[in-house]
């Protein structure tokens, strides 16, 4: 059987994977596999675990990784480096090696040959293979990289240079490695950062950045530029910041990439955003609103004008709420539009506007020309500036439903952020219906979790039995291989909901300041961000710490 006929009896590719892959390779050559694992029709984990059944050899485990060179006095470093091989054991009669492609008769009697030895072949990932080697052999090759002639923007020859190296087979594998392990990890981001001795890739899982295993430094300037050119940006320029998107198939899923660089001082640095449009399902009910909060915010969303607003920091998810409650207002009858920066997923039967700066397209000039469209419902990524915030209440004064984002500590402060930008009180306390403030926090690995009893002084100091409803148990992981033993998998959201009703207008009318008015709304039964968050820990969604870490006034506001 056929290599590709065995991923496709295992159903790990359909007909349209394998059609594709063998055009592919009748036009320019290569192994079937590594065209799928190329174009992202595979993980590299399961080809490389069927190839291994396939070839009838054994899988190179990290745990058999050497720690120092082996014949290094006899092994050109080129040669292993251009056949993708490297010793991982040796002893008096064999040579254990790591191929990428074990089926390499050549090479393997050539090194039989040169160290007289019979050669046991191990599969090994061609990426694996060329850490390895750099690793162990301190490999050191004249490359340009950004540090060095990554600023002068206009030499052509040097240019040309970068876009032949992006185009090396070593560069592309090394750079779907990268995007594929994060896809596979469940990462939200990719970020690769070129420093003095090393190149440094991290990805961000569940909110906190994990380091990685990182092609060699050498390749900075390539990988670099073959990201750009992914992305259609300008690879010759390299002192100004760019932003592009990648469009690309990984884990037989379709993928964006939300591309941004900066020059750094050994290079540029590149933060690749994952958007799985496939897995992000925009539904209010799963995205961890408490019985409580979801039914007030849904009430505050079915009126049929003024300000509902999202608060948060950067990264809190408010812009997946917003698409969920657009989800959940679209229908026939409504005319939705919205004014993003950038417009990060594609909503069907929703008007969607990306921002130009470029072409003079800000927030306030789309919101003002998209009130003559005739919509019901009207989406502002972000309240940036007085002139937006403005407009978007005239908007609301003029009948429509407003959605947009602050960027606020909590529900009350937005308030006085609307306050401070210009924005008079009557205005507000005339238009704004609500403010949802969010935190994301990580959800315990339901695998390795278990409940424990919390301190007599800790549970009467966060009032957490009264939270309960009864006995006090609070929950904590300490890590498997499910969730990577980090003792978390997956992230919630925690909320706080501020409804404006006529005393919290009132309060407004009277100038309060954000303080004041928590206090009114916690005594008109708003619970806070960490209220919420303990109630969640109680439950063993999450942990104490987890809370404490992301709310950081989570004992004040509960006392």
């Amino acid at each position: 059987m056929l290599f590709g006929e065995r991923l496709l009896e295992k159903g790990l590719i359909d007909h349209n994977d394998l059609r594709r892959a063998l055009a592919m390779q009748q036009e320019q050559g290569g192994l079937i596999g590594e065209l799928l694992m190329r174009f992202g029709f595979v993980r590299e984990a399961d080809l490389l675990g069927e190839l291994a059944l396939h070839l009838d050899v054994p899988l190179l485990k990290r745990d058999e990784w050497p720690t120092e060179p082996i014949a290094a006095e006899q092994l050109n470093v080129d040669f292993l480096a251009n056949a993708r091989v490297v010793p991982v054991a040796i002893d008096e009669q064999r040579i254990r090696l790591a191929m990428a492609e074990p089926q390499d008769e050549f090479t393997r009697k050539g090194i039989a040959m040169r160290l007289g030895r019979r050669v046991e072949p191990v599969l090994a990932g061609a990426t694996e293979i060329e850490s390895l080697i750099e690793r162990l052999y301190a490999v050191e090759r004249e490359e340009p990289d950004s540090a060095e002639s990554g600023w002068a923007g206009d030499d052509d020859e040097n240019i040309e240079h970068l876009r032949d190296m992006a185009s090396e087979a070593p560069v592309i594998r090394a750079v779907n490695q990268i995007i594929n392990n994060a896809v596979e990890q469940g990462a939200s981001d990719i970020h690769i950062e070129p420093f003095e001795d090393e190149l440094i890739v991290r990805y961000r899982i569940d909110g906190m950045l994990h380091e990685q295993d990182a092609p060699p430094r050498r390749m900075t300037a390539a990988i670099i530029s073959r990201i750009k050119i992914m992305g259609r940006l300008n690879i010759a320029e390299r002192r100004l910041p760019q932003d592009g998107r990648i469009q690309l198939r990984a884990h037989g899923k379709e993928i964006d990439l939300r591309v941004s660089t900066v020059p750094t001082l050994y290079g540029e640095s590149v933060v690749m955003r994952i958007l799985d449009r496939e897995s992000i399902h925009f539904d209010l009910e799963t995205m961890g609103f408490s019985d409580e909060v979801l039914a007030r915010f849904r009430e505050t969303l079915a009126l049929p004008h003024g300000i509902l607003l999202v608060t948060g920091p950067t990264g809190s998810g408010k812009t997946t709420t917003l698409y969920a409650a657009l989800n959940e207002l679209n229908a026939p009858h409504r005319k939705i539009i919205t004014v993003e920066d950038p417009v990060e997923y594609q909503l069907s039967g929703i008007n969607q506007i990306q921002v130009s700066v470029k072409a003079g397209l800000n927030f306030a000039s789309a919101l003002r020309a998209i009130v003559r469209q005739d919509p019901d419902v009207i989406m502002l990524g972000e309240m940036r500036d007085l002139e937006t915030a403005r407009t978007a209440i005239q908007s609301a004064l003029t009948g429509h439903t407003v959605l947009s984002t602050l960027h606020t500590n909590d529900a009350p402060s937005a308030v006085t952020r609307l306050i401070d930008m210009g924005v008079e009180d009557y205005l507000i306390s005339s238009t704004v219906n609500g403010v949802l403030a969010q935190r994301l926090v990580r959800k315990l690995c339901p695998h390795c979790r278990e409940s424990y009893q919390p301190p007599a002084g800790l549970v009467a100091e966060l009032r957490l039995r009264e939270l309960a409803g009864g006995e006090a148990l609070l929950w904590r992981a300490d890590g498997c291989g499910e969730c990577n033993h980090t003792g978390y998998r997956g992230r919630t959201v925690i909320h706080e909901f501020l409804r404006i009703d006529d005393a919290i207008r009132d309060r407004i009318m009277a100038q309060a300041d954000a303080g004041q008015l928590a206090q009114l709304a916690r005594a008109r039964g708003m619970r806070t961000m960490a209220e919420d968050g303990l109630s969640k820990a109680l439950r063993g969604v999450t942990s104490l710490e987890e809370v404490m870490r992301v709310t950081r006034e989570a004992e004040d506001a509960v006392v």
